[in-house]
Formats: structure tokens, sequence, C-alpha cells
């Protein structure tokens, strides 16, 4: 490992290797298929299915598609769930030269119906128990894009030759954002952008065996477990809904070592694991991303699933970034850049700031996205003469750790101090008491902003608003301490599965005094 310092810029290369890309994706798996065509590719409960048969089947799918009169560069919609035809899905979109479009199944029609209007999908694949979801939504779009309930089932024989259209530079997915600030954006990368992102997650090798927890429709799953999995020629298990239970014992049965969670879901494997415990030996990494990780979720998982959970940062525009290594491995940080990444801290100018100081987190790397689709404002807001800015108020230790500090859209301003909604929730989380907190701020006319705050609670733990006030006022500066601290049975989470805040401020208002 090796570390430099350039005019401020601060980047470690984890390994020396140079990420070269030749192939697409779709030629990426072949590869793999050719090496070991009966070994299995990917488990979803009790299916399985060989890289020689899903190969076969990725090829047939993808000459229907082009047989049906869709042309590469076409965009193809997919509303599904974690199983195996989702992958097959993927695989046959990228062989036949066609960009790949997602849509998480918890999406409402109104939210399917702007996708579909915004991006204008050829073919919109829906899981038959989303048919009704999806017939709504197009209905809702006014754009006849054809609709097809499940896997088409009239395929041609596999002919290679005929579908060989995954160049490195052609646009292959678009994910879109959630949406938490504005409308979402569809974020666009290509096979090149995609295939780096693979190369920069490390663990994968043909004997490694990762587990897709979080839905493989959303950026997490889909970067950082089936694309590194497959493409290395590896096991790929697949839970078809997250479930703590069905977690660790799919881990138990199939031995698997690769993971990526969100902190939430790593709460509940925790209880879990302590009810009951399974052989989690052959785990060799879990990493938790998405949100920040309570501090005392680093003991409590270390102690009941036998290895530490590893924090990092990635985002849809580009996955990962930082990540925890595991030969100095900081609780509470996000880690360092990974091999390629180069990673500062700026002010709103744009200026690099000191170590130690808050500023935003951009990036300069490989799997950078290549714009917005349909989005060019929002394109050059984001990419900057060749840096990405993510929005996250980041600072840098002099070791060269990043640690997280809120999202800049987050952030509350009270009595002209910033207050990150990420650092209150930290505190709260150390309450024995509390499971979950959501932290955000409401308009007040004297300070600008207040700080409120809502928990849920462990089973069988009780504790009330001013106990909880007064243990933050232990830990935090009196600006920082909640005026108002709400309690529900559960917090509501977005489709990425992270504690909604924006959802919870809306709910706020109802009840809280202007």
């Amino acid at each position: 490992m090796r570390a430099g310092a350039d005019n401020g810029l601060f980047f470690i290369v984890i390994t020396p290797k140079t990420v070269l890309v030749h192939t697409g994706l779709a030629s990426r798996f072949r590869e793999a298929a050719k090496l070991h065509p009966q070994k299995t590719a990917v488990i979803c409960g009790d299916e399985a299915v060989t890289y020689e048969v899903l190969d076969q089947t990725v090829t047939g799918i993808a000459q229907w598609l082009l047989r049906e009169g869709l042309s590469p560069g076409d965009r193809v919609g997919v509303l599904w769930y974690n199983d195996i035809a989702m992958v097959t899905l993927y695989l046959a979109c990228w062989r036949a030269g066609m960009i790949a479009m997602p849509i998480i199944s918890r999406m409402k029609a109104p939210e399917i119906a702007y996708i579909l209007g915004h991006a204008k999908p050829a073919v919109f694949f829906a899981h038959p128990k989303l048919l009704p979801v999806a017939t709504e939504a197009q209905a809702l779009s006014g754009h006849p894009c054809r609709i097809m309930a499940g896997l088409p089932e009239d395929l041609p024989g596999p002919d290679e030759a005929a579908v060989q259209n995954d160049e490195p530079d052609r646009p292959a997915l678009i994910i879109y954002t959630s949406g938490t600030t504005a409308r979402p954006k569809g974020v666009l990368h290509t096979h090149r952008t995609l295939t780096a992102t693979t190369e920069a997650m490390w663990g994968f090798g043909p004997t490694g065996i990762g587990i897709a927890v979080t839905s493989i429709l959303h950026p997490s799953g889909l970067y950082c477990v089936v694309l590194p999995t497959l493409l290395a020629a590896g096991t790929l298990v697949l839970v078809p809904a997250f479930d703590p239970t069905t977690v660790l014992d799919a881990i138990e049965r199939h031995r698997c070592t690769n993971t990526i969670v969100l902190p939430a879901m790593a709460q509940v494997i925790v209880v879990e694991q302590l009810k009951r415990r399974r052989d989690l030996s052959s785990l060799q990494w879990v990493i938790a991303g998405g949100d920040s990780v309570p501090l005392p979720l680093h003991s409590q998982f270390r102690d009941a699933c036998g290895l530490p959970l590893r924090e990092g940062i990635g985002m849809t525009e580009v996955c990962p970034i930082l990540i925890n290594p595991s030969d100095g491995l900081r609780p509470g940080s996000l880690g360092i850049p990974l091999s390629g990444v180069e990673a500062r801290v700026v002010d709103t100018e744009g200026r690099t700031v000191s170590v130690g100081e808050i500023g935003e987190l951009v990036v300069r790397s490989p799997s950078n996205f290549i714009g917005y689709w349909n989005n060019p404002e929002e394109t050059a807001a984001t990419l900057r003469d060749g840096w990405l800015h993510t929005g996250d108020l980041v600072k840098r230790d002099a070791d060269g750790y990043f640690w997280f500090q809120g999202r800049r859209k987050q952030i509350i301003v009270r009595e002209s101090y910033n207050v990150a909604p990420q650092e209150v929730e930290d505190v709260l989380y150390r309450h024995p008491a509390v499971f979950e907190a959501g932290v955000f701020g409401l308009p007040d006319p004297v300070s600008g902003e207040k700080v409120i705050a809502t928990v849920s609670l462990r089973p069988g733990k009780r504790v009330d608003e001013a106990e909880l006030r007064e243990f933050a006022s232990r830990h935090l500066h009196d600006l920082k301490v909640p005026e108002r601290i709400h309690f529900l049975p559960e917090l509501p989470k977005g489709l990425s599965g992270k504690v909604d805040r924006r959802l919870l401020k809306e709910m706020s208002k109802g009840i809280e005094p202007s």
C-alpha cells in the first residue's frame, strides 16, 4: 500500500493493478461460462443454474429482443425481484447492446410512470406479480411501450455471433436515483464504467460465493455483489427479499464469503444471530454502506457474527469509493480510497480544505458515471472537470481516513451553526434503549431551524423524551441537542432501505407546534 499527496490531493493505492477494460460485461460473463460451464452460477432459494445453462438462456433472450425489433441502444425497463430471471435479463440486455433499466419493486405506479415517461423504454418487463402496478404505471406515463409479463418463452436457438454488441463504451445501464431532494435522475453507466467498478472490488474469484441481500435492482447489490461475483466466475446467492433468518441460514448453508448490507439490516441480523447462532466462519468480509453505522453496532456485530463490519461509501453515480481496510480498520470511518480512486475534500469554491476540516467529497474514478439521462444541467453540476461532486460532507484525518459528516442538503442550520444529522443520530444510538434514530431540521422563526429527532426503541426497553434529551446533552453542544424527540414503533425507510429523514420531516410537520 502506498500513499501520496500532491497539491492537496490525497490518494491511497491498495494494489498496483491497472484496470484495463477491453470487453463488455456480457463478453466477460461468457468467458467465465466457457471456463466453468458446469459450475453453479446463481442460487436463489431451492433453484440453481449453471454457467452453461445461464449463458444459453441469456443468448436466447438477447436474440429474442433483436428479433422483436429492438436495436442496440434501446432501453429495456425491468420491474422485478431478486431472482435468477433478473440476472438473466441484465446479461441479455448487455449481450444485445441494449440499456438495462431496473426499477425497484417497491416503487409505486406514479413513481414508475415518471421513469417510463422520461427514459421511454422500448419494452417493459414486469414480474407476473407486479403486472398490475406495471400496467397502471404505463397508462399514467402515456408512453406506449410493450409490457412483457415474465420472460419470453419462444426463444430462438442460441447463436453467439448474432448478439455480440457489448463494446466497452456502449451505454449499459440507467438506474434512477431515489429522488429524495428532487425528481429522480437517470444515472447512465457504460460497460467500461461498470467493469471498472467490479475491478475495484476485492476478494472475488472462482472460489468466491457472494450473497446479495439488498435488492439487485439497486446499486449496492448490483455493483458490489452481482457483477464482481459473476464476472470472476464465482457463485452468486440471491435472497428474494431481505429477512435476517433467511440471510443467516443461506450464509451457513452455502458457505458464503462476501456481502454488503445496510446498517439497518445489520441491526436485525445481530438480533437474529443472538437468538440462534449460525456458523458464519466462511465470511471473509461484510461491508456496511448506504448510511452511517452507529458505533455500538460495530462491537455488537463483531460479537454476534465473528467478524467486523467494514464501512464504506458509494453512490449510484460511482461505486465503490471508500472502504475501511481490514488491516487498519477504524470503526466509524468510511475508510480510504480504493485502487484507482482519487478523493478530495473541497469547500464551496472547489478548493481543497485542510486536514480535519469539513467539506464536500469529490471523486475521480474510472467507474464514474458518464451523465444523467436527458438532464444536461444536472450532469454539468455534478461532473466538473472530471471530478464527481457527491454532495456528501466529510473530513479527512492525517492518516488519510475519511469521516462522514452528513449530506450537504440535509445539514441543519441553527443560529448560523451547522448541525449534521448523523452526528446527533450517532449519540442517540449510544443509548441502550434506542434501536433506530432519524434527525432532521424544521423551520424556526428565531433560530432558523430547530433539531428534531424520531426514534424507535429496542423490544422491552423504555426511555422518555426528557431522559433522551438529557442523555444527548451530555455528549453534544447545546445547539445540537434535539428540541423534540418523537417515538415510533418503526422508522420509515426509503426504497434503498435507509431511514427516510425526508418522510420523517413531512410526518413531523403535522404534530410539531409552529
